[in-house]
């Protein structure tokens, strides 16, 4: 049997060590900026440099970057699409840990920087500040008042969550009454344009890079996905594990 076992540093700094050889936590990096100048120049590059050496030095591995382009920090979590695909994808994924270069990257307002960390903290996701090297959430635990807060509004994500589930169910038995048959969430050869995305990717995952002797990794994939400006079924960005899905499914 295999030996594993975590060491803890520092509060933010997470080691895991399998087999005797250390092994990296996978980490999703977010990043904003307001204005325009900032999208065009260094913002973004300035942000990630950051995170990539905190990520360096304490054992993650960025899996998939967030961009948040032109969106205020005063603007709160249900108006920032890339905000949202960051929760979306990190519920459904293992990944559970958010690394920002600081809180100002995630709000300016102190007000909104509490909502979007409560917000997180309730979905058991946290929140490390590059910058600083500070477990963001950690620190919000720690006062009762807002520990409070996160648990109140993790009571109220289960409850709105039970309560799209049974909406959803009652739709699909009223369908299924009706017709005789209700139909899933169509897959990507089912729609249009889908079996050549498909193709796509299998394609850009299967050549290497010129001179290179490895695969590319799906980041790599969702980057060029995104750079020709092809978006999700949902019309969003496509992330790693969008392309991870895609190809393991279209190999079944």
């Amino acid at each position: 049997m295999l030996d594993m076992t975590l060491y803890i540093l520092n509060n933010s700094s997470i080691n895991i060590t399998l087999g005797g050889r250390k092994m990296k936590v996978k980490a999703f990096a977010y990043l904003r900026v307001s204005g325009k100048g900032q999208v065009e120049g260094t913002g973004f590059d300035r942000q990630m440099d950051e995170i990539r050496r905190y990520a360096e030095k304490h054992g993650y591995e960025i899996v998939a970057t967030f961009r948040e382009e032109g969106i205020s920090g005063t603007t709160d979590e249900m108006d920032r699409p890339a905000f949202q695909s960051l929760v979306s994808e990190i519920l459904k994924d293992s990944v559970r840990v958010v690394i920002v270069e600081g809180l100002d990257r995630l709000a300016r307002e102190y007000r909104i920087q509490e909502s979007l960390l409560i917000y997180l903290a309730s979905k058991d996701i946290t929140l490390i500040s590059a910058r600083t090297g500070e477990n963001v959430t950690d620190a919000m635990l720690a006062d009762p008042m807002k520990k409070a807060l996160i648990q109140m509004q993790g009571i109220f994500s289960e409850l709105e969550k039970s309560l799209l589930v049974k909406k959803l169910r009652i739709a699909r038995e009223k369908v299924k009454a009706k017709t005789g048959k209700c139909e899933g969430q169509r897959g990507y050869k089912e729609i249009e344009g889908g079996p050549e995305l498909v193709k796509q990717i299998r394609r850009l995952r299967r050549l290497p890079f010129k001179g290179a002797s490895k695969k590319r990794s799906f980041q790599e994939i969702a980057d060029i996905l995104n750079t020709e400006g092809k978006t999700t079924k949902n019309g969003k960005l496509f992330t790693a594990q969008n392309v991870a899905n895609i190809y393991e499914r279209s190999s079944k």
